[in-house]
């Protein structure tokens, strides 16, 4: 099917397939449409349908509460073409980065699902082909049986990669986390499409690194450590890693953490803000190299940065209240601008 796109600075024509998105299609023909979470949940990727018709598999995407039905707005994610259509965009459609790495499908296997608390769990995806992607990115997952798609970050890096490493928190009446949750997804095959996501990070960025998280949204921020260590990074530049949960209950991944300090040495720093109890006397003297203070992690991070925040690109994730609060932080406090704050929407 042929779709042609209609925006502010210029228009554009590509191919799609059966069953495919006029996102995604657009996407693998490097066509960079607007989009943050790709699932249907944002409403970003909207767009209005000026000729042909539409067929949209997922009548109750929460993004659809953004849209003007009677103005023929639809959500581009979810949307897939019934023959030739014409869409206008209201965002201007900007040129592909030389050397991003290109989005498409890929399939893989469920694999190695394990618990890290009582609520969080990380499981692997055997890829059946190599991906290119950028430390920061992520990907949209699909599963027979479940109802939409679902968007995750890799827990990994590698140039290219054979597997991806994700990180789920359990979320009542979540299709895919109960789903997960529930004993039946080892060995489930995968639909997968990407890498996606602007939150990028690359070693000739040469400059200091922010990194505020709040629960699963530590797993991007892994993936850039991840990249930075690779490089050498720290040895050049400071980093500052400030990782949010409720309680020490709740925190995950503490033994991985202390090994990108110690790779990294003194240019590296991680913080674990305990939002609802006191540090325990324990913590310290479990995992020497990391830091542990008491706050909400937006709070933690002002505390600490305050006149550190020059030269700085920050990266946050997480619940979208504390994504709220900590660009706040980094807007008010850190005086960063809009270029050197970098997050990926999934709600």
């Amino acid at each position: 099917m042929r779709i042609h796109i209609n925006a502010p600075d210029r228009t554009c024509d590509f191919d799609s397939k059966e069953r495919e998105s006029i996102l995604f299609a657009g996407l693998r023909n490097g066509i960079e449409l607007p989009y943050e979470c790709a699932t249907g949940t944002c409403g970003t990727c909207k767009a209005r349908l000026i000729e042909g018709r539409l067929s949209d598999p997922w009548a109750d995407a929460p993004g659809k509460k953004m849209l003007k039905a009677d103005q023929g707005e639809f959500l581009m994610c979810q949307c897939v073409a019934s023959g030739e259509v014409a869409v206008q965009v209201a965002m201007a459609i900007p040129a592909k980065a030389a050397g991003a790495a290109a989005a498409g499908p890929m399939t893989g296997l469920l694999t190695g699902l394990r618990h890290l608390t009582h609520d969080v769990a990380a499981f692997e995806v055997q890829l059946d082909t190599h991906c290119k992607f950028e430390a920061g990115q992520f990907v949209t997952i699909a599963a027979l049986g479940v109802t939409g798609r679902r968007s995750y970050s890799m827990v990994n890096f590698e140039s290219r990669a054979q597997h991806f490493e994700f990180v789920i928190k359990k979320k009542p009446g979540g299709g895919f986390s109960e789903w997960l949750f529930g004993g039946q997804a080892e060995g489930t095959r995968l639909e997968i499409f990407g890498p996606l996501g602007k939150a990028t990070f690359e070693p000739g960025l040469a400059k200091n690194i922010l990194c505020i998280a709040g629960g699963s949204g530590i797993a991007g921020m892994m993936s850039i450590l991840a990249r930075a260590c690779q490089a050498s990074y720290f040895g050049r530049h400071q980093g500052h890693v400030f990782f949010g949960v409720r309680t020490m209950r709740d925190a995950f991944y503490l033994d991985e953490l202390s090994g990108y300090c110690e790779l990294a040495g003194p240019g590296l720093s991680v913080t674990i803000a305990l939002s609802d109890e006191d540090v325990p006397l324990e913590a310290p003297a479990r995992h020497p190299r990391l830091r542990f203070e008491r706050g909400l992690v937006h709070e933690v991070a002002r505390r600490s940065m305050a006149g550190k925040f020059q030269d700085t690109r920050a990266y946050v994730a997480g619940p979208p209240p504390a994504v709220t609060a900590a660009l706040r932080v980094l807007l008010v406090d850190g005086k960063l601008s809009p270029a050197n704050i970098r997050y990926d929407k999934f709600s």
